[in-house]
């Protein structure tokens, strides 16, 4: 993962742990949905996100999200070296196989990423170092 994308991407998740801690569980999904965006071609990372997410629905009581998530975990492990739904949000709420626009800002890291890896003839799917 380069390296601003990684860092990006770790921002997401402490953003989403701190808003978890303060109660406030949509601003913690939110964060968690920008997290999967930026983790989704990396096998263990977009694992690890779902984990999250699959976490927190059980925090909430979510039936529909930790049923979802407990899937998705599943085909992240599986599906991430293969295709997966650019943009996609990762929730229970949306469908697994559409693809999503992507903000901005975070179109802006992936593409300086795929840049690196390109430059240095990196695999697509490279796991986190």
């Amino acid at each position: 993962m380069h390296s601003e994308l990684k860092a990006s991407y770790l921002t997401e998740l402490e953003a989403a742990r701190v808003a978890e801690w303060a109660g406030d569980f949509q601003t913690a999904f939110t964060h968690l949905e920008r997290a999967h965006i930026l983790s989704q071609k990396f096998a263990l990372a977009h694992t690890a996100t779902h984990l999250r997410m699959l976490r927190l629905g059980w925090r909430t009581r979510d039936v529909r999200e930790v049923l979802g998530q407990s899937i998705r975990t599943i085909a992240a492990l599986v599906f991430s070296r293969i295709w997966v739904p650019v943009g996609n949000t990762g929730r229970a709420n949306v469908s697994a196989f559409a693809p999503m626009p992507v903000p901005e800002d975070l179109a802006e890291i992936l593409g300086k990423s795929a840049v690196s890896m390109v430059a240095h003839n990196v695999p697509k799917n490279r796991r986190l170092p």
